[in-house]
């Protein structure tokens, strides 16, 4: 499975790398952006798991940047976490009612903020804090590394699982092939996306071979989701 990816967008340079390098630590991988305008930019192209934002910006400021990511279906899930030196009230209650996730007043500990990273995590993506995941009669049990349906034991090839495990982690949450392929294969990797449609049907016939309907969808032009 996929490291979870987090975004910091932060344009301090010591700050940046500073959180970079706990979050690192943490194991998860990262991406920067110094600006609003590059943080759109990446999130277009990478789509975080998580993303922390800094209010105080040149360019685009972190609200805005809310904002845009709150009206866009493809980016509204995405967990965000609002950095600020603002402590007023008014204004933890404007970050939060622009869509933000979660509100951290600067000066903050590591700590407090690598925790806060961790509950939206699990809250985006399950499967990285749980070891048993469940759609329908389809069981993925990441602890020893099985798939079964029906309670009959599936054989699925290294890429089938982690593109099951990524499905299963949002039941009926569209993921176009570009995303399939950022979690599944990597970002440093190059494959065609009909590379996707080949293993959706390689998972299909795996999970389809005890009989049952097919629970992956595939959505035209757009993608495939589970359910």
């Amino acid at each position: 499975m996929s490291r979870p990816t987090v975004l910091i967008v932060e344009d301090e340079p010591a700050q940046r790398e500073v959180l970079a390098y706990n979050l690192e630590a943490e194991g998860y991988d990262i991406l920067r952006a110094e600006d609003g305008e590059e943080a759109l930019l990446v999130i277009s192209e990478q789509s975080p798991d998580v993303i922390v934002l800094d209010w105080m910006m040149p360019k685009l400021s972190g609200i805005e940047v809310c904002r845009q990511l709150k009206v866009k279906p493809s980016t509204r899930e995405i967990p965000v976490i609002m950095l600020s030196a603002r402590s007023e009230e008014v204004d933890k209650v404007r970050g939060l009612e622009t869509g933000a996730d979660d509100y951290i007043t600067k000066p903050y500990s590591v700590r407090e903020l690598m925790a806060r990273v961790r509950t939206q995590l699990r809250r985006a993506r399950p499967s990285t804090v749980g070891s048993r995941m469940e759609f329908q009669d389809i069981v993925l049990d990441s602890e020893i590394h099985r798939v079964f349906r029906a309670e009959k034991d599936v054989k699925l090839g290294p890429t089938e699982y982690r593109l099951l495990s990524t499905l299963i982690e949002k039941p009926g949450r569209v993921f176009t092939r570009e995303q399939l392929l950022d979690r599944v294969w990597g970002r440093d990797i190059y494959v065609d996306t009909r590379t996707v449609d080949v293993h959706i049907g390689r998972l299909r016939k795996a999970l389809c071979q005890y009989g049952g309907d097919d629970p992956v969808r595939t959505i035209r032009g757009a993608g495939y989701a589970l359910g």
